[in-house]
């Protein structure tokens, strides 16, 4: 045989072999190909009957933020210094609420903001008590990602921090902070207190999308992270209707700057899901036309 016909029955036989597995793997039983993973889900925890909230329960399936729930930043906020919240930063896509920190100059930027742009959102409504849950992806540079309860009233002003995260900064990666606020009550009018716990998870945070939920009831709150508790804490002040937010920050004395390399960073929130509870526990709270903003 000489070298052509050596070179095309060797071309033929490379190409039978190759048409012979391919037809052996799509022969193969399904169960042998790698399903698409699904997300997991929790809900509320058993053992009560419970209602869905749906002013505080979004799929972000859209094209676009639902302006009935949601202020695509915060009215009553320009966010933490330099950081300003730019409300462009806040998109959908995906199905995911999607919260962007930028590092950019903009002109006529309010005294004290510069370098950097970040993103929050904040319910039209407050709520007092109920569960919710979040599936969500922090941001991997310093940037704070956040999901928190707040409302600063004249005589009142307490906030709930499900988490505080710092995904891509250095010692932090693991870190999970639960805090709760009390900043001003009628019995302690000047007294600022607080009461932080930190969880360190085994997996870096901002690798990947995870559950986090928050128990809210008169007796006690519980924070959970992938359907378990991670924080008990009893609810001595906080039954005061408060806004639900999610937001990034610029937290330079906590997480540091972020470095320009890691921006563009995004926060990422596959959904939020709220429930009260079937028994009337408390209402939901009033709109921002009722409250003045």
């Amino acid at each position: 045989m000489n070298a052509l016909a050596r070179g095309a029955w060797g071309l033929g036989l490379a190409a039978c072999l190759a048409l012979g597995l391919a037809a052996a793997e799509a022969e193969k039983p399904a169960a042998e190909k790698p399903a698409k993973e699904k997300p997991v889900t929790f809900g509320p925890p058993a053992g009560a009957r419970w209602e869905v909230l749906p002013d505080f329960t979004d799929e972000f399936e859209g094209k676009a933020l639902d302006r009935k729930k949601w202020h695509p930043t915060n009215p009553k906020w320009q966010g933490r210094q330099p950081g300003w919240f730019a409300p462009e930063n806040v998109t959908v896509a995906d199905g995911n609420l999607v919260l962007a920190m930028k590092r950019e100059d903009r002109p006529n930027l309010p005294e004290g903001y510069h370098t950097y742009t970040s993103a929050a959102v904040k319910s039209t409504r407050t709520v007092m008590y109920g569960y919710f849950e979040v599936r969500a992806k922090p941001m991997k540079s310093r940037g704070s990602s956040a999901f928190w309860f707040y409302d600063n009233a004249p005589d009142r002003w307490t906030e709930i921090d499900v988490f505080e995260i710092g995904g891509g900064s250095p010692g932090h990666e693991r870190k999970y902070y639960m805090n709760v606020h009390v900043f001003r009550t009628p019995e302690e009018p000047n007294r600022h207190w607080d009461k932080p716990v930190v969880w360190e998870a085994p997996w870096n945070l901002a690798d990947d999308y995870h559950v986090y939920a928050l128990e809210w009831d008169k007796d006690r709150l519980r924070w959970y992270v992938d359907g378990v508790v991670r924080r008990t804490q009893e609810n001595t002040h906080w039954h005061q209707p408060l806004y639900l937010n999610f937001d990034s920050e610029t937290m330079s004395e906590w997480f540091g700057l972020p470095e320009a390399g890691t921006l563009p960073s995004t926060f990422r929130i596959d959904y939020v899901r709220a429930w009260k509870r079937a028994d009337g526990q408390a209402p939901a709270g009033k709109g921002d036309a009722a409250r003045g903003g």
